[in-house]
């Protein structure tokens, strides 16, 4: 089994910057892929970011650019440095985990493990 715990979130204004963290607790040694995703409210959760356990990245064109992924293994924690935020990135934004068992199509295929979220608010 694996936790995931977000933080980092919170208010802050058009053009600013946030750094998300996920810690990752638990059996880790299964999982291969790890996650960022985001649901605003009246939609529908999307991927946002995603990096392999050699550190290989995945971003939609949405936040390319503006966002970067990265881990670090000895701390079981991955991030979300947020840079140049919009206020169409408000959101819950989601660490999640997948297994190297799970078959996927692509690398925002599923994902086995979520943690409960972190909200982040852009506005001025």
């Amino acid at each position: 089994q694996v936790q995931l715990v977000e933080s980092g979130g919170g208010l802050v204004q058009p053009g600013g910057s946030l750094r998300l963290s996920c810690a990752a607790s638990g059996i880790m040694f299964s999982i291969n892929y790890m996650g960022w995703y985001r649901q605003a409210p009246g939609k529908e959760r999307e991927p946002v970011a995603g990096i392999t356990r050699f550190g290989t990245t995945n971003y939609v064109d949405s936040i390319k650019g503006r966002f970067t992924i990265s881990r670090d293994n000895a701390k079981k924690t991955v991030y979300l440095q947020m840079n140049s935020l919009k206020p169409e990135d408000t959101a819950v934004y989601y660490c999640s985990a997948r297994r190297a068992s799970t078959v996927v199509d692509g690398p925002f295929g599923r994902m086995d493990y979520w943690g409960q979220g972190t909200q982040v608010t852009v506005s001025s």
